[in-house]
């Protein structure tokens, strides 16, 4: 059986390399650290979490993170394992020890005698042997000029998205559909306000707390898709010139321009999700549901996605990545982690259990069977590898999951039952592969 080489040793990285690992597979796992580190790294293990010590939610049937969360556990995760054994008290959310959280990682890696770690700077790619990249967002050097030229484009070096709330949050009452002066074919949400709701928002805008950027982070570079707050305040009509310009959105209310007006753009296919157009952010995420949900249609707004301008290397994924996460033009290369375009620690290793999953089966000659999109991995791993020429990183939540078949108002009741359509697809994935093996 051929052995896979894993580049990285993140929790991407590491979620592969222990999944394939206890197949029978040879794991080479290679990463720069303990001999050097990125700017973001401190600590000499692996898995090491940088920016918080929190996964997010532990509710299965309310939350999407805590659903993926789930689904990752029944399919063996390393990641979520090591988790529960770390967890410190954090009310609902599961939050770990960094440092015990990396060690017991660690120690699963080094205890496999099939998985061999070595310390190197990987700089190239050698696409005659199975490969997993998982170098994270922090992707530098030569190996970094390697994977351009192996995708054929240039990297995305820095994430500026603007934030995604779900449509069925949105007040109709206070929006309407249309496009700048009828041109196209109304799929725009418009969101208008007055006067003195444009100064109210603009005040809130001025004073909210911002997100304080990484050393290795050089502010400069936002300057081409500079941040709503840093525009704002460049003067108090500044908005109205850019992503609040009303010319054009006539308000089927008034039959007049607003004073000022966003627009909403479908996210996704289904249009459960809906993007803030223009609306990239660094305000922190409490500050930035605080501040949007001023705006009147977004007053109840829930934030499938919120807003970030951080460093963070990712590929094109939907141009250049099979449904197996393999190259098209390199199928024994394929990707994992955030280099792919998942936003988030779990999402991270989530892409690198499934990665592993769908090599193990190719290594195997099992055929191409893939995760249902009614789960939360399935439906972020189709997000990430379907055509869409504004891609952005995105996160674990609902709105990337198809719709149920029936109507149901409530929304827990929703995704309590979505919750349940996706355990019970998760489990037959599992049922068919064991009865593969049998």
């Amino acid at each position: 059986m051929p052995r896979v080489k894993v580049i990285g040793a993140g929790l991407a990285g590491c979620e592969a390399a222990i999944y394939l690992a206890d197949r029978g597979i040879d794991v080479v796992l290679s990463d720069i650290k303990p001999r050097s580190f990125t700017p973001a790294h401190k600590s000499a293990g692996f898995a090491e979490l940088v920016c918080s010590n929190s996964l997010k939610s532990a509710d299965i049937y309310g939350n999407a993170a805590g659903l993926m969360k789930e689904e990752m556990r029944l399919l063996g995760s390393v990641t979520v394992r090591a988790a529960y054994e770390t967890r410190v008290p954090a009310g609902g959310a599961l939050a770990v020890d960094r440092d015990k959280f990396s060690e017991y990682i660690t120690k699963e890696i080094l205890s496999r005698k099939n998985i061999k770690t070595v310390c190197e700077q990987v700089e190239d790619i050698d696409g005659e042997e199975y490969t997993v990249i998982a170098t994270g967002p922090l992707t530098v050097g030569r190996l970094s000029e390697k994977i351009s030229e192996t995708v054929g484009g240039e990297l995305s070096f820095y994430d500026a998205s603007a934030p995604i709330v779900s449509f069925d949050s949105i007040d109709m009452n206070h929006a309407f559909f249309g496009d700048r002066y009828g041109k196209g074919g109304g799929d725009h949400i418009n969101c208008p306000m007055n006067r003195e709701e444009y100064k109210a928002f603009i005040s809130a805008l001025l004073s909210a707390e911002r997100a304080p950027a990484h050393g290795f982070e050089n502010s400069m570079v936002f300057e081409g898709c500079m941040p709503v707050e840093v525009m704002a305040a460049r003067g108090e009509d500044t908005l109205r010139f850019g992503p609040l310009k009303p010319a054009g959105l006539a308000d089927p209310a008034t039959g007049r321009w607003p004073y000022a007006c966003l627009q909403l753009r479908r996210e996704n296919e289904s249009g459960s999700m809906y993007n803030l157009i223009g609306f990239q952010t660094n305000l922190k995420f409490p500050e930035q549901k605080r501040v949007f949900s001023m705006i009147p249609a977004l007053k109840n707004a829930e934030f499938l996605r919120y807003g970030v301008m951080h460093r963070n290397t990712f590929i094109n994924s939907p141009a250049v990545l099979n449904k197996d996460l393999s190259l098209k033009s390199h199928e024994k290369t394929v990707f994992a982690g955030q280099i792919t375009g998942v936003e988030g620690y779990m999402e991270s290793a989530g892409s690198g259990l499934v990665a592993a999953i769908y090599l193990e089966r190719r290594i195997r000659g099992a055929p191409h069977k893939y995760l249902s999109e009614n789960t939360v991995l399935g439906a972020l791993i189709k997000y990430i590898t379907t055509a869409n020429k504004d891609f952005q990183p995105m996160n674990a939540n609902f709105g990337i999951l198809p719709p149920l078949n029936k109507v149901v108002r409530d929304k827990a009741e929703r995704k309590r039952l979505m919750a349940e359509r996706s355990l019970n697809e998760i489990n037959r994935f599992i049922k068919e592969a064991e009865n593969e093996r049998i």
